[in-house]
């Protein structure tokens, strides 16, 4: 119990205070329901990113045991990389209430690869699978970015709404309870006083 002074002018203030916060109550509530909204849809594009990727990783696993088997381990791992340094990752920034989320894609650069001693078909199929994976990773790393965001903005909304409705509006539903009680028993002695002075 606070020790304020139990005033019409304080529970007014209070109701107020009270009404904000059933304010901010509801924004947070509807915010949750969009951000679960949004954490569906990412899942979504998560589960076909993550075929994609599960489909291009096996493809390329498949070319590298080709690969391998025609110039063995160690010649395949000195069979020269194409370089992809200065290739960007595509990023495309949004956000959802107040969460930054992003799309990111990556696209091969066409460069030329150093010349090989030993050049085959499996070595080139293999290096271009590994490319592909690359390019399938990025998008996934990109959505698996936002669920994580949006999980962690989720939760905290979520416990941001429950100390709202389940401790801060009963105890101020509380103290205006007591403060208005106390101004009904405080008219109600004022009431008699009066009689008795009358």
């Amino acid at each position: 119990m606070s020790e304020t002074s139990p005033t019409r002018a304080v529970v007014l203030e209070l109701k107020d205070e009270q009404r904000a916060m059933n304010e901010g109550y509801v924004f947070l509530d509807e915010k949750c329901l969009l951000l679960a909204g949004e954490i569906l849809r990412e899942l979504t594009r998560h589960a076909a990113f993550d075929r994609a990727f599960i489909a291009a990783h096996d493809a390329a696993l498949l070319l590298l045991q080709a690969a391998v088997a025609r110039h063995g381990l160690d010649n395949l791992q000195v069979y020269p990389a194409l370089d992809q340094s200065t290739t960007p990752v595509a990023r495309v920034a949004r956000s959802i209430m107040g969460v930054r989320l992003q799309d990111a894609s990556w696209q091969a650069a066409d460069t030329v690869p150093a010349p090989s001693v030993l050049p085959s078909p499996e070595a080139e199929a293999c290096r271009r699978a590994f490319l592909a994976l690359v390019a399938a990773a990025v998008p996934l790393a990109a959505v698996s970015g936002n669920l994580e965001r949006l999980s962690f903005e989720y939760r905290r909304s979520v416990r941001r709404a429950r100390a709202l409705q389940d401790v801060l509006l009963p105890e101020l539903d509380d103290e205006i309870y007591r403060i208005e009680t106390r101004l009904e028993e405080l008219e109600q002695e004022d009431a008699i006083s009066m009689r008795y002075r009358a």
